[in-house]
């Protein structure tokens, strides 16, 4: 009677089955994770997001709206934060509806860029934001009728600047912390004057006063500056502008 024996030829290794079956928990954890596009995500609070995922990050293009804060965010999202281009509103109880309050660019969750912001209706900023502030150059309107353009920083005017005021009358000039400060011109155009000189916060302290456009000003003053009569009034002016100009720095 022959025998055979049957098995694996010489040399060749066993090879087992390495298959593990991952926890149930980590199959959940992994399938939580949000890649790509998404329908809508809830959240406990109520907020809601729908729109592109990353590495379970808010990524890409998506809308998010806040239950809280009564608050609708419409653009692009770079790691979990508001940073391209986008539109924030927010909800107007009258109406019911939401209500465009800035649109324009963002970066680390902050309005950083050119955009436009709407206070109201009637009051509107457009131009440079920084961190969240208007900082560079901008143009703005407020609900007085007053029209400010030129240079911004942490909010206020401050570098050189002009404000076209609702009555007419116009300063051009530099701006220090929402004042003017430093050289600048203010044209009163309801009396047909003109100012040139120093000011400091907001005042003027030492300049010339002259008529200016006098004949069509609606009320002009009742005569025309004489001429100075000092032998050298330009270095009385430097004189008296030298003590002014050391409250500035």
């Amino acid at each position: 009677m022959r025998v055979i024996h049957v098995g694996l030829p010489q040399g060749m290794p066993f090879l087992k089955n390495t298959n593990k079956v991952q926890p149930l928990a980590k199959l959940w954890d992994t399938k939580a994770q949000k890649n790509g596009q998404r329908n809508t995500v809830y959240s406990v609070n109520g907020d809601k997001y729908t729109g592109e995922w990353q590495d379970n990050k808010k990524q890409g293009k998506g809308t998010q709206i806040w239950k809280k804060a009564a608050a609708f965010y419409d653009g692009d999202w770079k790691l979990g934060k508001r940073e391209g281009y986008g539109t924030f509103s927010k909800l107007c109880p009258k109406t019911n509806r939401y209500a465009r309050l800035y649109s324009g660019e963002w970066k680390n969750d902050k309005k950083h860029g050119q955009g436009t912001y709407y206070y109201s209706t009637t009051a509107v900023y457009k131009g440079e934001w920084r961190d969240g502030r208007r900082s560079g150059r901008g143009r703005m309107h407020y609900d007085n009728g007053d029209i400010y353009e030129g240079a911004w920083l942490h909010d206020k005017h401050h570098g050189l600047g002009m404000i076209q005021l609702a009555n007419g009358n116009r300063y051009e000039g530099s701006w220090q912390d929402g004042k003017k400060n430093g050289q600048g011109r203010f044209l009163f155009w309801e009396r047909g004057q003109i100012y040139k000189g120093l000011w400091v916060d907001g005042v003027c302290k030492c300049g010339t006063l002259s008529d200016y456009g006098r004949d069509d000003a609606p009320m002009p003053s009742k005569s025309p500056f004489p001429k100075v009569g000092l032998l050298d009034a330009q270095s009385v002016l430097m004189e008296a502008e030298s003590t002014f100009v050391k409250m500035l720095f």
